[in-house]
């Protein structure tokens, strides 16, 4: 029988690690051994053929994305794989339970992809919070290494890898693959222009490849099973299961592996729908740098081209709930406030923009606003949308923003007619009195 959850096979209901033993008792390693076998540039061919699109919110193609690294005859010299581990999107937390209860499934995914390129160095990036993924992961590269699955002479072609596991400073932009590499580097978390792209000049000026926790944990699976079969684990055009993850006023906050295109309204199903007392007003379906969608919108198909059609992202999958009791205001107001304080501060679009920005919104929800400050506010996001900027943060923050503009603009209005939050209660309860 094939496993139709593959990522989520080794979770353990009681909250432990999967070890060594337990995870090859379930094909763990079989994958990198298929790997090992193969040549790099027909490895990299069968992950394109796969259709393994990024889970880290891009969903580019991830074998063609190895197929930018020049060949190792055209460029000699070390090459790079890095796991981008940093998780810091507001309500992810995806890579997090992968890494906490089945970290070998990681490192044989990173293996695998480090293989294809040819590097001989491998990173985790991590979140400097993530403390239990950190000894979790040191512990099983420690057991891979000490079982002869890392290190010297992994195949018949006498290749090596050496698998190390960093730390950060703990920033969100370091969720910016050439943010990530600068800090790698030991310098300021600043993204770089681009081009070069890091497949070309990465760590270190040499070729790179960075790739998210989830996707580098498709890749075990899919050349244990084949492409056929990932295939058909998809529900449209995309491939392969996806982990959806539902935050908010729901009964059963939480995340689950479920067929990728699978509709909006079982995800919430699975999350024991609205707690009682509310209704669903909108959701972010992609973390919180992803534009509202709403109610009307449960039956798309969380792929990545039905959410781009509807108007937004797919993102990480990972859906943040609005209800009814929400102000939605406030809502966007405290991403607005987080993605202000996580600018690095290299371009001033994004520098200057988001405090600005942080400040109209914040009068807005005092009762302090005019008129004005909302066309003023769509202005304000096409200052800082894409290219206008040196990385996606900006752009990302202005997503939440605009659409809810669209969306929620009665309760802007409101704020501003009214002098006040209409969400807040006290405020609520003397108006319902008189």
């Amino acid at each position: 029988m094939t496993c139709t959850q593959p990522l989520s096979q080794h979770i353990k209901a009681d909250g432990s690690v999967t070890n060594l033993e337990e995870y090859q008792a379930g094909y763990g390693y079989q994958g990198l051994s298929k790997a090992l076998s193969m040549d790099p540039n027909e490895l990299v061919d069968y992950v394109k053929q796969a259709n393994l699109r990024g889970r880290g919110g891009a969903g580019f193609n991830t074998g063609l994305k190895w197929s930018f690294v020049p060949p190792l005859e055209k460029l000699p010299g070390p090459r790079y794989v890095i796991c981008n581990a940093d998780e810091m999107e507001p309500g992810t937390f995806k890579d997090r339970w992968l890494m906490e209860h089945d970290p070998h499934q990681l490192i044989e995914g990173l293996a695998i992809a480090a293989y294809a390129i040819q590097a001989e160095t491998a990173f985790i990036f991590l979140r400097a919070d993530y403390d239990l993924c950190a000894q979790r992961l040191q512990q099983a590269i420690d057991d891979a290494v000490a079982a002869g699955l890392l290190g010297s002479s992994l195949n018949a072609r006498g290749y090596n890898l050496e698998v190390l596991l960093h730390t950060s400073a703990g920033r969100y932009i370091c969720g910016e693959e050439t943010a990530l590499i600068n800090s790698l580097e030991g310098k300021r978390a600043n993204p770089r222009f681009k081009p070069p792209f890091p497949q070309v000049s990465g760590l270190f000026g040499r070729p790179t490849v960075v790739n998210n926790v989830e996707t580098l944990c498709n890749l075990p699976h899919i050349l244990h099973h084949g492409i056929d079969w990932y295939a058909n684990l998809g529900l449209g055009e995309d491939n392969g299961t996806k982990l959806y993850g539902v935050s908010g006023k729901v009964n059963n906050p939480g995340c689950w592996e479920l067929p990728i295109g699978t509709p909006v309204k079982e995800i919430l199903a699975l999350a024991g729908g609205m707690q009682s007392g509310v209704g669903l007003r909108g959701f972010l379906p992609g973390g919180g740098s992803t534009d509202f969608l709403t109610a009307e919108h449960v039956d798309l198909a969380m792929d990545y081209g039905t959410i781009q059609a509807a108007g937004s992202r797919m993102g990480t999958g990972t859906m943040i709930i609005l209800d009814d009791q929400t102000c939605p205001v406030g809502m966007v107001l405290n991403l607005i406030r987080f993605f202000a304080q996580e600018s690095c501060g290299w371009c001033t679009p994004c520098r200057n923009g988001l405090p600005f920005i942080r400040q109209v919104l914040t009068d807005i929800e005092a009762g302090n606003g005019q008129v004005a400050d909302l066309e003023q506010l769509l202005e304000l996001c096409g200052y800082i949308g894409i290219g206008n900027t040196y990385c996606a943060l900006a752009p990302g923050a202005a997503e939440p923003l605009q659409s809810a503009l669209k969306y929620f603009r009665d309760d802007f209005s409101a704020h501003i007619e009214q002098g006040c939050c209409p969400y807040d209660k006290p405020t609520r309860h003397m108006q319902e009195a008189n």
